[in-house]
């Protein structure tokens, strides 16, 4: 590794652990405190707790009844006949249903089980300021756990005790279940929190508080909660809505779509990213800062799910006549994909695994697929008056965020392969590019007041946000 203070020198070993200094920790625990409401303070969290799940429905009624356009009153005489069947819609074809229960309660609990049996992984995480610097293990059995359950899905699926097409066509009842779980954990994991009084960073606004959390790493067992719901629910999910929907295809025409296959390699890449670099997981802001509340815990048990695979839905409720593409278009498309992806799991693994050998980790665990490029060899940093040390090589080099740049793209391709049929289908990268840009000034505002100078340095050197020379 190189340090950058001015100018680059070489450095012969990895030096010592990438831990604060006096000065850093002083920092930190300014940065462990509330201290201003973020998201429009409790009125603005009110507002996303209530019209995100409305939302949520509204599309989804539009894309499976409304041929996937979006649909409105023309007039005030229209606005109740226009809410009572919207109305109508959710009570009778996405009422939380005892069937739906099963499936996604069934989903929940057997990933859980596996999570606690199957072996993985052990990878150390970041020093947690509020746990003084404590680091805590992970186990890292994803790739177990979700091969294990794709396995599983197959033999219920030919057996005919689960088939899998029963996904898609039960899509609302299942979401309003996904739902209710991800308020019911939400304000269960806050009132179980306080009670055992290990909140942390909290502003004294009850509403608020449950919207950010009042824990960082609820466990149980050996399983991380936070880590689990990440990785093992949504990505899970979407994936298997994607094979539904090809699997509804097949049995009504006797083929898939290239549109369809390809949201089934897109879904099963992104999982597979997660599964197979669950390890550096823990290296990230998620793991290390962000708690635990209904911003987390809603977006991963239904958001995410729910929301990013809207181009499956509209697939598996439309003829696919309404978006077949020419086979120019069809190469592109999976070419877009397919680079867009391999920068985003290479500009990943080269941050986490920085952050490793910050931690004095060099030997790292190798799954399928292995991308080159994924680990940096005597990287660049500037070594910062805090402790830390930020990267400046690799992709690093010319993007503060190039994996978000590149994740966008990914969400992108996922509401083109529908083409122009549905405007709906783009929501995810829509409302994916507003997250994105709302996280990095929260992050970029967080590391100015963390680093001071440095911070101004690594701008400096690193000048642009997301896109080389544009942004």
């Amino acid at each position: 590794m190189s340090s950058t203070n001015g100018s680059a020198k070489s450095e012969s070993k990895l030096g010592p652990k990438n831990v604060p200094t006096a000065e850093g920790k002083k920092t930190d625990e300014l940065l462990d405190k509330h201290d201003k409401y973020e998201f429009g303070g409790p009125a603005g969290v009110t507002a996303m707790m209530i019209g995100f799940p409305l939302l949520m429905y509204y599309l989804w009624i539009c894309l499976w009844f409304y041929d996937g356009q979006l649909v409105f009153p023309h007039s005030v005489e229209e606005i109740k006949p226009f809410l009572l069947d919207m109305w109508a819609h959710v009570r009778d074809d996405a009422s939380p249903n005892l069937y739906a229960w099963k499936v996604y309660s069934g989903l929940m609990a057997y990933e859980l089980l596996l999570a606690l049996v199957l072996p993985g992984y052990m990878q150390e995480g970041l020093p947690v300021p509020s746990l003084g610097y404590k680091t805590l293990m992970y186990n890292c059995n994803a790739s177990a756990c979700v091969y294990t359950t794709m396995a599983t899905a197959a033999i219920l699926h030919y057996t005919h005790i689960f088939r899998l097409t029963e996904i898609i066509d039960n899509y609302g009842h299942i979401m309003s279940v996904a739902m209710i779980y991800g308020f019911a954990v939400s304000f269960g994991m806050y009132f179980l929190t306080v009670l055992r009084g290990e909140q942390i960073r909290m502003s004294g606004n009850f509403i608020y508080d449950v919207f950010m959390g009042a824990c960082l790493n609820p466990r149980i067992g050996s399983v991380d909660l936070k880590m689990w719901a990440e990785v093992r629910i949504p990505w899970v999910i979407n994936f298997f809505l994607a094979v539904s929907g090809a699997c509804k295809q097949y049995e009504q025409y006797g083929y898939v779509t290239p549109n369809m296959a390809f949201m089934v390699l897109a879904t099963w890449l992104y999982l597979n990213a997660c599964a197979k670099g669950e390890e550096c997981i823990p290296q990230t802001w998620d793991m290390f800062h962000e708690k635990w509340g209904f911003m987390v815990i809603f977006w991963n048990f239904a958001g995410v799910p729910f929301t990013y695979v809207y181009s499956v839905v509209y697939m598996a409720s439309h003829d696919p006549s309404k978006y077949q593409f020419s086979t120019p278009t069809y190469i592109l498309l999976y070419l877009t994909l397919l680079t867009a992806y391999s920068i985003f799991d290479t500009s990943m693994s080269q941050k986490s695994r920085f952050k490793m050998q910050c931690q004095g980790i060099t030997t790292f665990r190798k799954a399928f697929p292995q991308l080159p490029w994924g680990t940096i060899k005597n990287p660049k940093f500037i070594q910062t008056a805090h402790g830390n040390r930020l990267l400046i090589s690799g992709w690093w080099q010319f993007a503060r965020k190039p994996n978000y740049t590149a994740d966008w793209v990914q969400s992108f391709t996922w509401g083109l392969v529908v083409g122009g049929a549905s405007p709906i289908p783009y929501f995810y990268s829509v409302f994916f590019i507003t997250v994105l840009i709302h996280r990095c000034g929260r992050d970029f505002e967080r590391c100015s007041i963390k680093y001071g100078k440095d911070w101004d340095r690594y701008c400096s050197i690193v000048k642009y946000k997301f896109i080389p020379g544009i942004y």
